[in-house]
């Protein structure tokens, strides 16, 4: 089990893909000082393990075992020690998280209000106006497609969009408004370095900057029903040429024009 342990990180194959997002390069290093910090507990603990089976083992000369109570000096030093390790580990990744989720979004950041349900990703989008259409939970059906109770009445939602695609601008800061109609739902995209659930009830801002073009995929991280497995979506980062000509479609266009960047930006493996 150790050996097949340590072959799995020396592998390397089932590590983070390439990041995508400015934030990415600092917890990545904030993820590998974790497992430096880890790896030498881990070593040293298996380096005890080994010694204690090999000094005390059964000579076959008839000597009896010894029993100890412990060591209480050895034990709060033991304790201490590793207090400290992981309260400084802990303070240096909240350091990290505090850049993602406290600190305030940049100025000019485009704004998309993400809805999640059983089993679908909706991404309501504010029109030229840049004001997002009144919502109304009473309003919200399946069967009209209107997936985040968006008031048809209210002047501001006439040119606003709700699509099951995250378009995204490179190198532009983006705010995501969280929200879920019915379940706890996880947003996830492995290259981003980004995940946060989607609680009912709750609108959990976040923000991010991407920088790198390409098409990703958005998963459901929580388990959230017997299809949790089709609830995925994609993410679009684009330049500014193909992100800006997208503005002037109707929605029908817009849809269109996407399926067309599918297929110009296919989805990474790893």
């Amino acid at each position: 089990m150790t050996i097949l342990s340590v072959w799995t990180f020396l592998d390397g194959r089932w590590w983070f893909p390439a990041s995508i997002s400015e934030h990415g390069p600092a917890y990545d290093q904030q993820f590998i000082l974790t497992i430096i910090v880890v790896g030498v507990a881990f070593a040293a603990a298996q380096v005890a393990l080994g010694y204690a089976l090999w000094r005390f083992r059964d000579t076959g000369d008839g000597t009896r075992a010894v029993y100890s109570h412990g060591n209480n000096r050895m034990e709060m030093i033991w304790t201490v020690v590793t207090a400290i390790i992981f309260i400084t580990v802990a303070i240096l990744g909240q350091r990290v998280w505090y850049s993602l989720h406290m600190q305030p979004v940049a100025a000019g950041a485009a704004m998309v209000r993400v809805t999640a349900q059983q089993f679908q990703w909706n991404f309501h989008y504010a029109g030229a106006d840049g004001k997002f259409g009144h919502t109304d939970p009473r309003k919200i059906s399946d069967e009209t497609l209107n997936y985040v109770g968006l008031d048809e009445t209210d002047p501001a939602s006439k040119d606003d969009a709700v699509l099951q695609t995250l378009v995204t601008q490179v190198n532009k800061p983006v705010q995501l408004i969280l929200m879920a109609r019915d379940v706890t739902h996880s947003f996830w995209v492995p290259q981003l370095r980004f995940k946060q659930d989607a609680v009912p009830g709750l609108e959990i801002p976040v923000h991010f900057t991407p920088n790198t073009v390409g098409r990703y995929e958005i998963a459901c991280a929580e388990l959230c029903g017997q299809q949790h497995y089709k609830m995925r979506s994609y993410m679009l980062i684009l330049p500014d040429d193909e992100y800006n000509a997208l503005g002037a479609l109707s929605q029908a266009q817009y849809q269109a024009r996407v399926s067309e960047l599918y297929k110009k930006y296919p989805v990474p493996t790893y």
